[in-house]
């Protein structure tokens, strides 16, 4: 059939606008944890709409069509004309299909936690990276969701005037998508040859880097700036900041530090989010310590730490050595500045307050305690292990490289990781490094390296000593 104005007049106009949006969670019974109610609204407010309705509801598994039952569509249906909502947000990840479905029931626009959450750092971002970045993360999410959206402009169909080569809008949009996908990656990846340049004259002039992580609005950029005397944008919202940022730090005892701070993790981060924000994620994976900052006041705080640790895994962060810091102490009564250690007497975690800087001091006091051993680790070669943090307390791994290999072996003297070199006949290079099973990772798929077991360990069980040296 040839498609016709009835056809055009089925296609859904999706307004340019929406301030007035109904939020909508369900608990699925599907084992699947449900996402916190209070964050969603949170995340809503952080747009910059008015939540005029909260849908609740629950279900065994999502439904295949509209995620959401018949007798939920036309709930939101009839909540949509009675609050004259424009758009009905949704915390949880729909497919194509299912937005497809329930803006063409609904007659409004639709959005899904995904799609929420890059409208937020589209807004957010300031520097020219930070909007290459949010670009790229929306277009590769706006590639899924070209489905049947302008099957009235189709030109490959049968009928009179409609016959002959051409592509469809549809192949259209999906070339030039991808064509400024690929010109995007280019940038960025200019951006990260950039960071490496400056991470380079960094290690060369022997300064540590010290990355701020955490969930998002624990307060992260309050404490920077107190830390820093820098003026990074603050407020009581979810991803207040997104760009990152570098200042010097002063420790005590140490002239030369870097603090970096980075975008806030939530949960259920889209991956595509992740990929985008490599390079600025590239700071957190070769700073020396994390400063893991953690909102004490906030009742799920728990549940917070798991998924930034998660995360921190997830982009290879996991091994690098961390202190906990509780902050906003000054909204609970019964904690005071403190630092708590570990049986062999490392500092594991600091309470202060970045809004009155109570307990800051005793923070560069950990900091200076956890950089200057490493430090004198990594000079020495050797050193106390009961004093130093698991990192540091790897097996000793041989590696054999190739001549070819120079960049590698020049990486691992940037790691500072080698304790013994020599060459053989062959000319290649018979090294004995102190390696973390992120580093074993990254060097198992390097051409020209080749890697013995630790000392003492037999080839089979190297791996499980690998893993279980770091805990």
């Amino acid at each position: 059939m040839t498609p016709g104005v009835g056809d055009v007049a089925l296609l859904f106009e999706r307004p340019q606008t929406g301030t007035r949006v109904i939020l909508v969670q369900l608990d699925l019974r599907s084992g699947k944890r449900s996402e916190n109610r209070d964050e969603f609204h949170q995340l809503a407010l952080s747009a910059g709409v008015t939540p005029v309705a909260m849908v609740g509801g629950s279900r065994d598994r999502p439904d295949p069509k509209f995620f959401v039952g018949s007798g939920k569509v036309e709930e939101l249906r009839q909540g949509v004309v009675d609050k004259q909502a424009e758009v009905v947000l949704f915390n949880h990840p729909l497919s194509p299909v299912q937005e497809r479905n329930l803006e063409r029931e609904l007659k409004c626009r639709v959005l899904d936690r995904t799609g929420l959450i890059l409208d937020i750092f589209a807004q957010r971002a300031r520097t020219f990276e930070g909007k290459l970045q949010v670009e790229l993360a929306q277009l590769k999410h706006l590639a899924t969701r070209l489905v049947r959206g302008w099957s009235h402009l189709e030109r490959q169909k049968g009928g009179i005037g409609l016959r002959g080569p051409g592509e469809t809008q549809l192949e259209t949009d999906r070339r030039l998508i991808g064509h400024r996908i690929r010109q995007l990656n280019k940038r960025i990846e200019g951006v990260r040859k950039h960071r490496e340049l400056s991470r380079r004259s960094r290690r060369k002039a022997d300064v540590h880097a010290v990355s701020l992580v955490g969930y998002t609005n624990a307060g992260k950029s309050t404490l920077f700036n107190y830390l820093t005397g820098a003026r990074v944008y603050q407020a009581d919202q979810l991803f207040a900041t997104l760009d990152p940022t570098l200042r010097r730090f002063d420790v005590p005892g140490l002239s030369d530090v870097v603090l970096a701070d980075t975008v806030g993790f939530i949960s259920d981060l889209p991956p595509d989010l992740v990929a985008a924000f490599r390079a600025t994620l590239e700071e957190t994976l070769q700073a020396d310590l994390l400063l893991h900052v953690i909102d004490a006041h906030d009742e799920e705080h728990a549940s917070q730490v798991d998924e930034v640790n998660r995360i921190l895994h997830d982009i290879g962060a996991g091994d690098i050595p961390q202190i906990e810091v509780y902050n906003k102490i000054d909204l609970r009564s019964d904690d005071q500045p403190r630092i708590d250690r570990d049986a062999e007497g490392r500092p594991r975690r600091v309470w202060l307050s970045a809004q009155d800087g109570r307990g800051v001091d005793l923070l560069r006091e950990a900091v200076s305690y956890y950089l200057s051993m490493n430090l004198e680790a990594m000079n020495a070669g050797e050193g106390d292990d009961a004093l130093l943090p698991a990192y540091y307390s790897s097996p000793v791994v041989q590696l054999r490289l190739a001549p070819s290999a120079g960049r590698l072996h020049a990486r691992l003297h940037e790691w500072k990781v080698v304790q013994h070199e020599s060459t053989n006949e062959q000319g290649e290079w018979l090294i004995d490094a102190v390696l973390t099973p992120a580093m074993v990772d990254y060097l198992r798929g390097q051409e020209g390296c080749h890697l013995s077991a630790p000392s003492g360990v037999a080839c089979g069980e190297a791996a499980g000593t690998l893993k279980s040296a770091t805990g």
